[in-house]
């Protein structure tokens, strides 16, 4: 199962990714092994969704990342809350 998750920054960076074991990824990104975001962090986890397929996981996640962090992407993180989906 995969999970969508957004890490931001201090200076309000935002990465919006998807892994199947989303402290591993944390780690790679502070640690700097992940390209996208070497050298911008240290990153801290602002959102992961529930557990769901990689078919999911990347729908999602593309979704997410066409918002461009306006409105839409509050709104479309209030709707794949897992707190409020009952997870």
């Amino acid at each position: 199962m995969y999970q969508v998750y957004i890490l931001t920054t201090q200076d309000s960076k935002r990465y919006i990714g998807l892994s199947d074991d989303v402290e591993r990824r944390l780690k790679q990104h502070n640690e700097g092994t992940s390209k996208w975001t070497k050298g911008k962090g240290p990153w801290s986890l602002f959102w992961v969704s529930a557990a769901m397929t990689l078919s999911e996981a990347r729908n999602l996640e593309n979704k997410l990342k066409r918002q461009k962090g306006g409105n839409g992407l509050a709104v479309l993180l209030e709707a794949h809350n897992p707190a409020a989906a009952g997870s």
